[in-house]
């Protein structure tokens, strides 16, 4: 079996213009959780349906998909479109990573049904503090000053609100319960988004060879961003599917959408809204880490989940205390400090070599 290589992974450019769709495509899904707390918050009970919302909308993806791997193997004129799909031991990895993906799904759920939306967002930000330490063991991730202060930061603030006199948990004994239970799912849920993020960037070096021993990656275009997280939809949309059928959700779901507080239509568009707002969010967490790095795709939920703890604040009315003000403050100041850090790394780089290093992934659609 190959090695894990813990040297150094080499510098991307994280301004290239697939990092920045990425990006964008991450803040335009930043309203997938506030739409699951939405389901909770109007009478809805159903754990794997929710889940089965953060994973199911990879079908999206596959008219883009055919075009661009039609137009690849078109304008390049060798080989054909099976050349250009995912190698086997590729898929195979980034199917279990899905599965994995699934259960963390499951377990923010958990702690979505238990938390507002304004708390439960903060503390998955945790999620940067275990990706950064999976990214140095499997990743060969290597830390700079301004990439450490950025992971202290962003761990801290969510951290704040298990330590601070928040609101949510001073409520009477049993909110404070049922407040200390959530809490520890979204922490679990963060654990295992934290593992799953660097492992996709491993699973692309050690297994994006079509051959044994060869040493060219998959081309990392869009197509191949688009390809791992159609994979990765199809795996844990399995799982939920599964789930739903053990719990009853199929026959739960007429009811349920017939007793909702917002009425039966706008459950059903509910469902379709947040899968399609949380398959913007993992397409564009997954160009991250495919086109710059699983730190920089942590860092980015970690600026995104705070953008939800202020829609929820606006459209939900739930409190703001503090507690949540400092957590909000050192979030964005982590995210701040990891760019302007990256930024005069790169310079540093380009003045040391006298050019500026090449973009890894700047194909877009084609």
């Amino acid at each position: 079996m190959q090695a894990i290589s813990n040297g150094p992974a080499p510098r991307r450019n994280w301004l290239s213009p697939p990092v920045m769709l990425s990006a964008c495509l991450a803040l335009l899904g930043a309203g997938g959780s506030l739409l699951i707390r939405v389901y909770f918050v109007h009478g809805g009970q159903r754990l794997w349906l929710s889940t089965m919302i953060q994973v199911s909308g990879w079908p999206l993806l596959l008219p883009p998909l055919c075009v661009s791997l039609l137009l690849r193997s078109r304008r390049d004129g060798v080989g054909g479109v099976a050349d250009r799909l995912l190698p086997p031991r590729l898929v195979g990895a980034v199917a279990v990573l899905g599965v994995l993906y699934a259960a963390a799904c499951f377990a923010y759920s958990l702690g979505l049904q238990a938390l507002p939306l304004s708390t439960s967002s903060l503390l998955l930000a945790t999620q940067l503090a275990f990706n950064a330490i999976a990214a140095v063991l499997f990743a060969g991730l290597r830390f700079t000053p301004f990439s450490a202060n950025a992971v202290v930061l962003l761990t801290v603030g969510p951290a704040a609100l298990g330590v601070g006199p928040s609101s949510d948990k001073l409520a009477g004994e049993g909110s404070a319960t049922a407040y200390w239970t959530g809490f520890f799912e979204c922490v679990a849920a963060a654990a295992l988004l934290g593992l799953v993020l660097p492992l996709v960037e491993v699973a692309m070096s050690r297994y994006g060879c079509r051959r044994s021993g060869c040493a060219a990656r998959v081309p990392s275009s869009y197509a191949t961003v688009m390809q791992i997280q159609a994979v990765m939809g199809v795996a844990g949309t399995t799982v939920c599917l599964a789930g739903m059928a053990i719990s009853g959700d199929f026959q739960a779901m007429p009811r349920e959408a017939a007793a909702f507080g917002l009425g039966e239509t706008n459950y059903y568009l509910l469902l379709v809204v947040g899968a399609v707002s949380w398959q913007l969010c993992n397409l564009g967490i997954m160009g991250l880490i495919v086109c710059s790095s699983s730190l920089l795709a942590g860092i980015m939920i970690a600026l995104v989940l705070p953008l939800t703890e202020v829609l929820a604040v606006v459209f939900l009315h739930e409190e703001f205390d503090g507690v949540k003000g400092i957590a909000l403050v050192l979030s964005l100041w982590g995210f701040v400090s990891y760019l302007y850090g990256e930024s005069a790394e790169k310079t540093a780089e380009a003045r040391r070599s006298g050019d500026l290093d090449s973009p890894t992934c700047y194909s877009l659609m084609t």
